[in-house]
């Protein structure tokens, strides 16, 4: 049996090459239009302001268009709805005024975009409404549209056609265009301080300035293996070296991950580099321009998320780390800093060190009834503390601050306890939204730090560290102001702001599982 989808688009072939037949071309190149449909609606509201309500009140004639989303027949007149990008305007089309034109509206469906032209005009019913003298079909759908009020019902199809999703939904219109305010806002917030926005290359011969697995490529021409960036931070360094002392970057980063609701294999950061500036600094900047975005995109600082309300006001609560974890888990994580910062001082190699810390705060998540996983690194034991039972609880905008040196290779210490730098985190509705360090200008630090993450690499070859990336090294060596660096997460934003928990709700068109 025909499948239902094959015999209308069948029908819709048909009705194209009868349109084709009548010299009529089903897709002409432009149509000009004098007004949006929104626009329209605003001149006749004013126009009536202007003359006063009257049944038989005509405009100046308007050209507008848009895709056709209903279809009301009565013999010799109809009623068409336009929707474009801004708004939904009714068509009277009338077969005394159009005249052989008319004959054409069998061969329209829903889901074809028309254009009109004539004057404007309220009905009984009190709607406005385009008096159609001419019409011109501008696209004809050989597919139909989603049933108007269901919509998508399949989720994965949802993702796959996104087009689809955006024709069915205004509110899932309205998601993007709030994640373009959101964009839009950032930006601003951040020229308004006098940073410079920069582009980084997204093809990169080192794949270094985080912890994560690269996507692999290969230059032809060149021939030479390259990545897609992980991260733009080292070249945003580079560019405060060099003496562009507040820079940032919107852009996509790569990562050849897992997928999940809060991960997709390419996303959406936000990079800022400020010279003279530290983390406490930053976190200012962060809850400035976070709720700043927040009142662009959804009109307040209190956003609805499920059950709960997050309240974005600065200042947000600063929690330290160490005892954030002792609080929600009974560890206290510095003896096993301090074993590990002991050997080295003993002379102890990496391995032995490593294994001698990460052993011990293993065997002490076991005891507290959080699995430590396949042999890790102490880095990556801490982090797994955090995110099973630090990071949930974190509902409300809160900044984690003070790391552990092992977790963050580009970080500057604090002067009074070398194990722990100067990091912070923000979290909200129990996500990761930024990440901010007082970045390290030691290139003599610096250096050890990235030869200590290839040693790791070696003992853990199952954990992603940092790489050593000599040309940033090099420029390190020709000095590097103090500088605070901060990272966010706009798609994370644009969940929080729109209340939604999974990121392939807000990203157009998200990595799927085939």
């Amino acid at each position: 049996m025909p499948d239902r989808g094959d015999e209308l688009f069948e029908v819709r072939v048909k009705k194209r090459e009868q349109l084709i037949a009548r010299g009529v071309n089903p897709y002409p190149a432009r149509f000009k239009r004098t007004h949006t449909n929104q626009a329209a609606l605003h001149l006749f509201e004013a126009f009536e302001l202007e003359k006063g309500k009257t049944e038989s009140l005509r405009s100046e004639p308007v050209r507008v268009a848009g895709r056709i989303t209903a279809m009301r027949g009565m013999g010799k007149a109809s009623f068409n709805k336009l929707m474009d990008g801004t708004a939904s305007i009714q068509a009277y089309l009338r077969k005394d005024i159009l005249g052989a034109q008319y004959d054409l509206l069998p061969d329209l469906d829903l889901g074809d975009f028309l254009g009109v032209s004539g004057p404007m005009f309220r009905t009984r019913t009190g709607e406005v409404t385009v008096e159609a003298k001419e019409i011109v079909i501008l696209s004809k759908a050989l597919r139909p549209p989603p049933e108007k009020w269901h919509g998508l019902k399949d989720v994965e199809q949802r993702f796959r056609q996104r087009e689809l999703d955006l024709m069915a939904s205004e509110e899932i219109r309205n998601r993007f265009r709030m994640r373009s305010t959101i964009l839009h806002s950032i930006r601003n917030f951040m020229d308004n301080r006098g940073f410079i926005e920069v582009e980084t290359p997204i093809l990169v011969p080192i794949p270094a300035g985080a912890m994560a697995q690269p996507f692999v490529t290969k230059h032809n021409a060149l021939d030479r293996t390259l990545f897609l960036r992980i991260a733009t931070e080292l070249y945003l360094k580079r560019c405060v070296i060099g003496g562009l002392d507040k820079v940032y970057e919107i852009g996509r980063v790569f990562r050849n991950e897992g997928i999940d609701f809060k991960h997709n294999p390419e996303f959406t950061t936000m990079e800022s580099y400020e010279a003279y500036a530290d983390y406490h600094d930053v976190m200012e900047m962060v809850e400035e321009m976070v709720s700043t975005a927040a009142q662009e995109a959804t009109g307040g600082l209190r956003v609805k998320f499920g059950d709960e309300t997050l309240d974005f006001t600065p200042p947000w609560p600063r929690l330290n780390l160490r005892q954030a974890i002792l609080d929600r888990t009974g560890i206290d994580i510095t003896p096993f800093l301090e074993t590990l910062d002991v050997a080295k001082r003993e002379g102890k190699d990496v391995a032995e060190a490593e294994t001698l810390a990460a052993t011990g705060l293993a065997a002490k998540m076991r005891e507290a009834h959080i699995d430590p996983g396949i042999r890790a690194s102490i880095g990556l034991l801490v982090d797994k503390i955090v995110s099973d039972k630090v990071e949930p609880t974190l509902i409300q905008p809160t900044f984690l601050v003070d790391y552990p040196k092992e977790m963050s290779p580009l970080a500057k210490q604090r002067e009074d306890d070398p194990r722990l730098v100067e990091r912070f985190e923000g979290f909200a509705a129990g996500m990761e939204i930024a990440n901010s360090f007082t970045e390290l200008n030691d290139p003599v630090e610096q250096r050890a730090r990235f030869q200590e993450q290839e040693e790791l690499h070696k003992l853990y070859g199952n954990e992603d560290f940092d790489r050593l990336d000599e040309a940033f090294l090099l420029a390190m060596e020709h000095g590097m102001p103090p500088t605070g660096g901060l990272g966010v997460g706009i798609d994370r934003i644009a969940m929080l702001f729109a209340g939604e928990r999974s990121i392939r709700e807000v990203v157009l068109f998200p990595q799927l599982r085939t």
